[in-house]
């Protein structure tokens, strides 16, 4: 079985409150951080509902990147891998041409960024009208202007007693009103209380600008890394900053949106199999992806938002692994830290002088 293969052994709280559910075909809003086993969460129930003799697009999974949507379906894949299910990714930034070509061919689950989805099937190419589940990850963003007239248009052409699973770490105002319109007596999970923060050690360091490379050096030397993602608010103080790392003798890789895709798909690929110890981003890279070493995330530039915070923080501690989080705060940053602090019911305690390998395992 694919799910053994995978190495799950017992499912994670969203597995185990939100598969039996969506089995019976109930409409769910589900409210769980990054790393808490969500994708699987959804990805076991909709493999289940796919009827491998029937050569059409059964499921259809929304996601609002490129990253996440590669990395959603080859979880997808994974899982189904003696289910004889056909999984394509389809996604903005690739070639046109060779999403047309393989459409031509049998495929049961399709995931993809709205707009990509939304363009095939306006040209007739993609038919989603045997499209009997609708999976939104990371809903928030989703729903978010970029997005979300999009998936709103998209939802017209699948069939109208479609069943929608959404998953989101947030629950703005257009998530609530988008599941008042479109979902049925949908069932909400919020396991948001209990997982937040849980499994995450979460630091500040007072520090002037000039200070910070300094900081980070510091902290690289004292502590026991698997992998870190390092975290800037701009895609030149990314560049700056992988630079920097790299003279210091560290390994180092960064993406950030402006780089093209290939690149960042290459990037973001030997990250993952473990050729690089350190990563730079910006928030780009924040919504959904799931790469287990992480156990060290570090906000060199500290966001704005208690929910870019969350998103960020998301890397490290996933689901049974613990993790650290370590804020530089400058003094324009000061009210930030504390304004976060309250919306999240955290406490972000100083860094201590000495942080060791015990910080990392229980």
């Amino acid at each position: 079985m694919g799910i053994y293969e995978k190495g799950f052994e017992r499912p994670s709280p969203i597995q185990e409150e939100s598969i039996p559910l969506a089995l019976t075909g109930t409409d769910i809003l589900a409210r769980a951080k990054n790393g808490t086993g969500k994708t699987a969460a959804f990805c076991i129930p909709a493999l289940e509902k796919i009827d491998s003799d029937y050569n059409v697009i059964q499921v259809v999974i929304l996601v609002p990147t490129r990253e996440l949507a590669l990395q959603t379906s080859q979880v997808c894949k994974e899982l189904g891998k003696h289910l004889n299910i056909q999984v394509m990714a389809s996604t903005g930034g690739t070639s046109l041409r060779d999403d047309i070509m393989r459409l031509h061919q049998p495929v049961h689950l399709l995931v993809g960024t709205p707009g990509r989805i939304l363009d095939l099937t306006k040209k007739g190419i993609c038919n989603l009208k045997n499209s009997s589940v609708l999976v939104m990850d990371e809903a928030d963003k989703l729903l978010s202007p970029e997005y979300q007239p999009s998936v709103e248009q998209l939802i017209t052409f699948l069939p109208p007693n479609r069943q929608m699973l959404m998953y989101s770490a947030t629950f703005p105002v257009t998530v609530k009103d988008f599941k008042d319109r479109y979902l049925r007596k949908p069932y909400i999970i919020n396991l948001m209380d209990e997982l937040t923060l849980k499994g995450i050690t979460h630091y500040y360091a007072f520090v002037e600008e000039r200070q910070k490379v300094h900081c980070l050096n510091t902290l690289f030397s004292k502590l026991q890394i698997n992998q870190s993602i390092i975290f800037c608010n701009s895609v030149n103080r990314v560049e700056m900053l992988a630079k920097k790392i790299t003279e210091l003798g560290y390994s180092c890789f960064y993406i950030h949106a402006k780089m093209l895709q290939d690149h960042r798909n290459r990037v973001f690929h030997d990250f993952r199999n473990g050729e690089c110890r350190n990563l730079v981003c910006t928030d780009l890279f924040t919504r959904g992806i799931d790469i287990q070493a992480v156990n060290l995330v570090v906000n060199f530039d500290f966001p704005k938002s208690s929910e870019t915070y969350l998103h960020r923080v998301g890397r490290s501690g996933r689901f049974g692994h613990l993790g650290l989080a370590v804020n530089f705060i400058t003094h324009d940053d000061r009210f930030n830290l504390y304004r976060i602090e309250r919306e999240l019911g955290a406490k972000i305690n100083r860094l201590p002088h000495l942080i060791g390998q015990a910080t990392f395992y229980s």
